[in-house]
């Protein structure tokens, strides 16, 4: 009872994030502008939304493939319509909760590919890392090409404010000091209780955890076809910045932008995705303020970002919707063979 209260707690706070930044934004808005916003929908070309589905679905399929690709070294060989449908399921679970997406796929193969959660997360943890470094990557390129244009808005709204909040305090020593203080105090504790932490269950189940975590970062350096892993972590990206840049042509005003700025918006809606699952209410903010800075009006992006968020989210639904209802008439149809 107390873990279900808990999952709705979660659930309503990150859907109330949402809906915050929602209304947040929407308060400032004059009539005019959401008369403006109103019409943008109206007037947008969606047959560029259903163009951007097929990246869309290519991007999760490739997923599905290079996931398996770190299973093998391990051993383990998942039919890639099981792989996908966990991954589909663990995005559609992602929505309403963060990070739990990545446990609920990995739980998906342990029931039916019979592949432990602790190899299997480990390769979700490994995958995860290599998206890291390629946003990463991707966010210092978009910078140094678009400078001119991010530069002075980076300045003006994150240094000034970050600067004046800590115009008095050695923030960098501060955390240091802190980040020290916690491990010293975490070693202490499992001095001071270090037989009882070794007999636990939890140190057990962690200790799992971290074999199987390590051995699937190790999969990593055992991988039959490496050129082929990078082509997938890399297609990944290519799709994810394909969905951005067609939606773009959805209306006049954006569809003359350079691929640069798609770039652009991609990086900084990610950041989105990151702070809010799925994004909601917040990922329309970031591209709107993202395309203002190319002097694209604020109701235009805002309505550009609602279309790329809604097309992404429906797809993701979709799929995930259609995995859970499959699954168990695949596993039904797979025992009957046998």
């Amino acid at each position: 009872m107390k873990k279900k209260i808990l999952l709705i707690l979660k659930f309503a706070f990150f859907l109330g994030l949402g809906f915050f930044f929602i209304w947040w934004f929407q308060r400032k808005l004059t009539i005019s502008e959401k008369l403006e916003i109103s019409n943008s929908f109206q007037s947008a070309n969606y047959l560029w939304v259903f163009i951007a589905f097929i990246p869309g679905i290519l991007s999760h399929l490739s997923r599905a493939v290079r996931w398996r690709m770190l299973l093998k070294p391990m051993g383990y060989h998942p039919q890639l319509k099981t792989t996908f449908a966990a991954v589909m399921i663990g995005y559609f679970a992602n929505l309403a909760f963060p990070r739990l997406g990545e446990v609920m796929r990995c739980g998906i193969l342990n029931k039916y590919e019979k592949i432990p959660v602790s190899k299997s997360f480990g390769t979700v943890i490994t995958e995860r890392t290599i998206d890291m470094i390629i946003f990463f990557l991707l966010f210092v390129f978009a910078f140094i090409i678009e400078f001119h244009n991010l530069k002075d808005y980076i300045y003006d709204n994150v240094m000034i404010k970050f600067a004046d909040k800590f115009t008095n305090i050695n923030i960098t020593g501060f955390l240091f000091l802190a980040f020290v203080a916690f491990f010293v105090v975490l070693i202490v504790l499992f001095f001071v209780f270090k037989k009882k932490i070794v007999k636990s269950n939890i140190y057990t189940k962690i200790l799992v955890f971290l074999m199987g975590f390590v051995e699937g970062i190790k999969s990593l350096s055992k991988i039959e076809k490496p050129y082929w892993f990078v082509f997938h972590s890399l297609f990944i990206w290519l799709n994810y910045f394909l969905m951005t840049w067609l939606v773009f042509f959805c209306f006049d005003q954006t569809a003359t932008l350079s691929l640069s700025v798609a770039l652009s918006a991609l990086v900084l809606g990610s950041f989105a995705m990151m702070l809010v699952p799925g994004g909601i209410g917040i990922y329309p903010v970031i591209i709107s303020q993202t395309l203002m800075i190319f002097s694209i009006v604020k109701t235009t992006g805002y309505a550009l970002g609602w279309i790329a968020w809604s097309s992404q989210t429906f797809l993701i639904i979709l799929f995930g919707i259609i995995s859970l209802a499959i699954l168990p008439l695949i596993k039904k149809k797979h025992n009957a063979k046998i």
